[in-house]
């Protein structure tokens, strides 16, 4: 690999360039999904090529192919710079991404066992023995499963002088049960809405899942859905639960805080964001005990790696701290844009380490890493026993929020109105609705670190052409004051 980089740097660097850096990604992906008893696919696929990025002219230049050979590697630098002088003719300013990020170094994903080794057949045989645990149950009309494997190895160079080799190895799977009723479907996910939660690690976190173990109650809990009372409409005490509250972090709190987002240039695709720079450092993003922390570090998550897309090393960028918004997700161009807008000195802006591409014919983009909601100090138990009317709800079933990320609603699988500090009554559709400060803001409850843990969220959108990357989000359940549930008359 360092060879075929090396040459490309160094065509890079004769055609004129002033950066070059190239990335070589090879993946290998497996999946396995059963339906009512049978399997419904098995996929097993490998995809290898490299893309390589240019400044020449003062713009970017990107090219990239699927054939790993020297000459192959020569043409595609020697294109990069062709775009690059063509971007370079419209361009408003010229790029600069900072100071330099030298790097020589290697990560690989902490695991037990390969999920790679785990043979097909253990997996079918597992998520059928799932499959039948729920089936079993009366009323239950349909059952998935799912199981994914996720290898990916990246080496990556800079004419900087960075040389960079990773593995991250990532796992997900989980199951469905779906009750139908003579005017309406019920459905119940575990451990993670629409049936996969994916983490990074071995076999042995789709082992902690269990779930066979959890078929009949995921089952029994969709069929008891369709005769239960619907979500009331109130302004109401909502408690969500983890996975809920993790996408309700992706949704609120990572997207606003890209930075490309902020300055424009991610806006077609749901772009833009409120949190604009003057808000840096001074603006109320929630209640005193939101903290947020983008952390590429934490055990575990689909946002965890050794170093981004750019060379640049996983890290903790604080996004809120006490409630007040103090950072942005970012990459080395839009740290040095940042600084030049608020005065200060670019030489100085270092990147927070945020910029991944979806594979290798992808230019990289801002992406959120493991976004967290840290830890508060009560139980869940604590938490409901303090609630004297509300409503908890839990797991994903539906969302929409606007491109600024402000106003949003969310459908929750299944809910329990909450009276005297005790769960009371099974509710169905759960819906909230609100704006992202006063939301926040309303926060007066976080459970502690006994109920945290990271949720993967491997379908996040973004760019065009589109991307899709994995991302985490630690949280534990949270309560909120004064929210609009249910559906308005």
């Amino acid at each position: 690999m360092k060879e075929l980089t090396d040459l490309a740097l160094d065509t890079a660097r004769g055609r004129g360039a002033t950066y070059a850096d190239i990335r070589i990604v090879r993946r290998h992906t497996q999946q396995v999904a059963t339906r009512n008893g049978a399997v419904a696919e098995v996929s097993d696929g490998e995809t290898m090529g490299f893309g390589v990025r240019v400044i020449a002219g003062g713009a970017w230049g990107f090219s990239s192919s699927s054939r790993l050979a020297p000459h192959e590697v020569e043409r595609v630098a020697a294109e990069a710079v062709e775009i690059a002088r063509a971007s370079g003719t419209v361009s408003r300013e010229p790029v600069d991404i900072g100071p330099p990020e030298i790097h020589v170094a290697t990560y690989r994903t902490p695991f037990e066992i390969d999920p790679f080794a785990v043979p097909l057949e253990a997996k079918i045989d597992l998520l059928l023995a799932a499959d039948a645990e729920m089936r079993r149950v009366r009323g239950v009309r349909a059952a998935r499963g799912l199981l994914v494997s996720w290898r990916e190895n990246k080496a990556f160079a800079s004419s900087e002088g960075s040389y960079i080799e990773q593995e991250i190895v990532e796992v997900g799977g989980g199951i469905v049960a779906y009750a139908l009723g003579e005017m309406e479907a019920q459905q119940r996910s575990y451990p993670n809405s629409f049936a996969r939660d994916q983490r990074t690690g071995g076999w042995e976190i789709v082992e902690e899942m269990d779930l066979v173990g959890n078929g009949e109650r995921v089952a029994s809990e969709a069929v008891a859905l369709l005769t239960a009372d619907p979500c009331p409409a109130r302004v109401t005490t909502l408690i969500l639960g983890p996975t809920q509250l993790a996408l309700q972090v992706h949704e609120s709190c990572g997207h606003p805080t890209e930075l490309d987002r902020v300055f424009g240039t991610e806006a077609a695709y749901a772009g833009t964001s409120f949190l604009t720079p003057e808000k840096l450092g001074t603006f109320r993003y929630g209640s005193p005990i939101v903290n947020l922390t983008a952390d590429a570090t934490v055990p575990g998550g689909l946002g965890t790696f050794g170093y981004d897309d750019e060379g640049v090393p996983a890290q903790r960028v604080p996004l809120v701290r006490e409630g007040i918004f103090v950072g942005y997700l970012s990459s080395r161009e839009t740290m040095v844009q940042l600084a030049k807008l608020r005065g200060e000195d670019p030489a100085q802006a270092r990147s927070g380490g945020a910029m991944r591409a979806s594979g290798w014919n992808r230019i990289p983009l801002v992406r959120m890493t493991n976004v967290n909601l840290e830890p508060g100090e009560w139980t869940l138990e604590e938490l409901i026993a303090d609630t004297d009317d509300g409503i908890y709800m839990e797991m994903n079933r539906s969302w929409s929020i606007d491109d600024k990320r402000l106003n949003f609603q969310f459908g929750t699988e299944i809910a329990y109105e909450i009276r005297h500090g005790r769960k009371v009554r099974l509710l169905k559709n759960g819906i909230y609705t609100g704006m992202t400060p006063q939301f926040w803001g309303s926060c007066d409850a976080i459970c502690n670190a006994d109920h945290w843990r990271v949720w993967g969220t491997p379908n996040c959108g973004k760019g065009q052409p589109g991307q899709i990357a994995h991302t985490g989000h630690g949280a534990a359940p949270a309560r909120f004051r004064n929210v609009q549930v249910g559906v308005k008359p």
